[in-house]
Parts: C-alpha cells; sequence; structure tokens
C-alpha cells in the first residue's frame, strides 16, 4: 500500500452515482415540466427495447443505525404501511397517465429504509399492482434490500414467488464493540440464518454489505467479518467505505467521536487487506467496492462491458430511464434527474394535491450528456475513450492535462485517444473522475459537501 498516495489524493470527493453529483445539479434552471419531457422522451427511445427500471424506496426503520446517511423515518408503528403503500401506487398511476402505454419493465429494486419493515402483504399489493399495470421484460432483475433481523422467510417466499431472485443483506461488521458503536446489533446467527433461506428457497443472487472504516474496527476484527461472511458464500459482496459526514442534517453519525475512527491509512489498509482475502477467496472485484463469484451475473456483465451504474449501485442490467418513487426517491431519465420530497409529510401533501412529489432536478446539456458518459466508463469499465466527436468537449486538453500527474503516479495509462485505470489506480477512481467533473471544478466547494475518497 503506497501511503505516500494515499496522503496525496484522500481528500473529499463524490461517489459518483450520477453526473452532475447531486450538489451540483442546476436547480435554477430545472421545472418538473422540463424533466416530464425528458421523461416521455426517454420511455419513447428505450421502453419497446430494453424496458425501464423502478427503485422503490421504503424508508421506515424500527431503530438508527448511526452509520446511515440515507433518508429514513425511525418509527415501531406499523400503521404506517397502509398509508405509505397507498401513496406509492398513487404516485406510480401518475406516471402511467404520463408514459400513455403500458411500459416494460426490466428491474425493481426495493430500498430503504428497511423494504422489510413491510409486512408480506402490503409489499405484496404494491408489487401486484405495478406487475398488473406492465409487462416485464425478458429477465428482469428484481431485487430488494433485507434487514438480517426483521426478514422472514414468509417475506423472502413471497418475493420469490413474484419474481425476485436478488437479495442483498447489510451485515456491515461482526464485532460487537464495533456492532454496538453503530447501533446495529445484529448476531451472527440472523444472517447465517436468512442467507440460508433465501438459498433453500432459490435465490440466485445473494449479496451481503460489509462496511470499512467504522468506528473501532481493527483488521482483526474485519478479516473475522470478512472470514465469517465467505464461509455463507454470497454471490456478490459489497465492500462500502464508510462515508463520514456527521454535517448532513438527520443521519445519526453523532453517536461516536472523530477520534473512535480509524485513520486514513488504516482505514486503506482494511479495504487492500480484505481486498487480498476475498480475492484469495476466490471473489473478482468488480468497479469500485464490488466484488462478486465469477458465476454471478454481475462479473459476466462486467466481462461483457454490460455494468452499470446508477443511483442503485452496480447493477449487471442497463436501462436508459429509471423512475423513483416514495420519499426522497430519485428518477433519471438519463437527460435529467429528479428527487422526491425528503419528508414524509410533503410527500403525501404534494399527491395529494394530484401533483409528482418532484422538490428538485437536473436537465443535463450536451457538456453534461458527454462527461457523464466519461464517468460511467471509469466508474465501470476502468477506462474511457475520445476518439469520436461525440466524445469530446470543449475542455478535453485540460482535463488531459490534470491527468497527466495521476499518469505519473502509475494510477492511469493514457494514449492519444483512451485513459485506463491501471490495477494500483483503482483505489482513486473517484479522485480520477474529479478530473472529469467540470461543475466542480468551476464551482470549488466553499464548505464540506462529500466523504473522503479513500
Amino acid at each position: 500500500m503506497n501511503t505516500t498516495l494515499i496522503h496525496k489524493y484522500n481528500i473529499p470527493g463524490p461517489r459518483y452515482t450520477s453526473y452532475p453529483t447531486v450538489p451540483y445539479w442546476d436547480e435554477t434552471s430545472f421545472s418538473t415540466t422540463g424533466y416530464i419531457e425528458t421523461l416521455k422522451r426517454s420511455f419513447e427511445e428505450s421502453n419497446d427495447n430494453e424496458g425501464i427500471s423502478l427503485y422503490i424506496h421504503l424508508p421506515f426503520c424500527e431503530s438508527l443505525c448511526t452509520f446511515c446517511a440515507c433518508h429514513k423515518r425511525i418509527t415501531k408503528k406499523h400503521s404506517v404501511e397502509e398509508p405509505y403503500i397507498d401513496a406509492l401506487i398513487k404516485e406510480w398511476g401518475m406516471y402511467l397517465k404520463l408514459f400513455g402505454r403500458q411500459p416494460k419493465i426490466k428491474e425493481i429494486h426495493l430500498g430503504g429504509g428497511t423494504p422489510t419493515f413491510f409486512s408480506e402483504d402490503n409489499l405484496k399489493r404494491l408489487l401486484t399492482t405495478i406487475f398488473e399495470s406492465s409487462e416485464l421484460a425478458e429477465n428482469p432483475e428484481l431485487s430488494f434490500e433485507g434487514h438480517p433481523n426483521n426478514t422472514r422467510r414468509t417475506h423472502l417466499q413471497m418475493l420469490y414467488d413474484l419474481g425476485f431472485r436478488r437479495v442483498s443483506f447489510g451485515v456491515q461488521d461482526y464485532d460487537p464493540v464495533v456492532q454496538k458503536a453503530i447501533h446495529r446489533i445484529q448476531p451472527y446467527e440472523n444472517v447465517q440464518s436468512v442467507t440460508q433461506a433465501a438459498r433453500e428457497i432459490g435465490y440466485t443472487s445473494i449479496s451481503h454489505d460489509l462496511v470499512f472504516g467504522l468506528p473501532f474496527q481493527s483488521w482483526k476484527s474485519m478479516e473475522s467479518t470478512i472470514r465469517r461472511t465467505i464461509a455463507q458464500k454470497p454471490d456478490r459482496l459489497a465492500f462500502y467505505s464508510y462515508a463520514h459526514v456527521p454535517w448532513i442534517k438527520g443521519v445519526g453519525q453523532r453517536g461516536f467521536d472523530e477520534n473512535d475512527l480509524p485513520s486514513g491509512e488504516e482505514k486503506r489498509a482494511l479495504y487492500e487487506n480484505g481486498k487480498v482475502l476475498l480475492e484469495e477467496l476466490g471473489y473478482v472485484e468488480i468497479g469500485m467496492d464490488h466484488f462478486s463469484l465469477p458465476s454471478d451475473d454481475l462479473y459476466k456483465s462486467m466481462l461483457n462491458k454490460k455494468i452499470h451504474r446508477n443511483f442503485m449501485g452496480y447493477t449487471s442490467s442497463s436501462t436508459q430511464l429509471m423512475v423513483g418513487l416514495g420519499m426522497s426517491a430519485i428518477g433519471d431519465s438519463w437527460y435529467g434527474f429528479a428527487q422526491n420530497e425528503k419528508e414524509l409529510e410533503q410527500y403525501y401533501a404534494r399527491l395529494e394535491k394530484d401533483e409528482l412529489p418532484i422538490f428538485r432536478g437536473h436537465l443535463l446539456n450536451t457538456e453534461d450528456l458527454i462527461i457523464r458518459r466519461h464517468i460511467l466508463n471509469l466508474m465501470c469499465l476502468l477506462e474511457t475513450r475520445w476518439d469520436k466527436p461525440e466524445q469530446q468537449f470543449k475542455e478535453l486538453p485540460e482535463v488531459l492535462a490534470r491527468l497527466k500527474e495521476m499518469e505519473n503516479d502509475g494510477l492511469i495509462e493514457m494514449s492519444e485517444h483512451a485513459l485506463k485505470i491501471t490495477d494500483s489506480g483503482r483505489l482513486f477512481a473517484r479522485n480520477i473522475c474529479m478530473s472529469f467533473d467540470l461543475r466542480m471544478l468551476r464551482k470549488q466547494p466553499q464548505t464540506r459537501i462529500f466523504s473522503m475518497t479513500v
């Protein structure tokens, strides 16, 4: 591990689930009407061929995990379920009217919050309504996030019967000291039980999420977590860097002191050692923060250069249009982004007025679209090209000049019309993408808005 490079490049930076990133959306020129036009355009261009994706945000959790930066609502009252399902169904109906004809669904992801907070009956009512109003594309990718403490076998069976074949379980860390610090008490037996149940039912892609850089983590505890995870042989692993962003309102990241976190070098060592161990045990690194067995679709999509990245993370299928349903959900028409109201009460209020609950967004210009493709290529394929006019933009020479230092540091290999991230450079993929991020470079943040890249 090159500690000199870590010191040099460990700076705040985006994770690039989109470009432009949310803090650099041009909200002044955004309008819901304009976004709807891009939505209709994208639907007509892509629905018949590839279909569309749905991201459904289910925000309720029974307890607060203090490492989480997601939009959620903490409650133990399950009476909140039915009104929220009603709202999602109404919102979906509004999109159906905009499309004007039956959509073809390629991908659905249930995210949170905690999707398995909801009862089997309520989830089934939502999904059945969606399926009855649309058709499923060939080999759809239907997935959900499950909490090992409350995902029941009946959850797994009901979703499997509806066509779900992918499930992701949030593990984070098995060490009891770390679990206490992040308020995520989750016995190994719970993860093992729900993983085994999913496999018995027939799920073909089971993923475990691990996080490095959490308070009180050491390599000893991380190694134990990885080995206990591998013993269950998940098909995929997300090995995320903890994003410490306590300045964002409501993220609940003040439950431990900054001094309790591993240093930049210690944190990077957790990843480097973890990566070596995962690869020794048969896993292949995919893009950034993800690993899979060679038998999984994610690995196959990487080999075929079909892997995609969006607000749901890495996926093995790509659609031009993604509809976001629910509080704080983000939709992506490729030509524009739109985010729903982040507070539950405002989300409900907008729907009661028969309005799409969009409160902000961004419409991409020609330059944005070109740079978006370059950043997507780098994040998914670890390479990009600019040998065609449609891949070039006015400030490309300045971008290439900025990349020269990274080339000298061995992070990338460059030719006249192409760039490739080296094995050493994979650690710094976010930094490499930042060289293309003209929106950020033109308006450097005056306060810290991103987590550290390392």
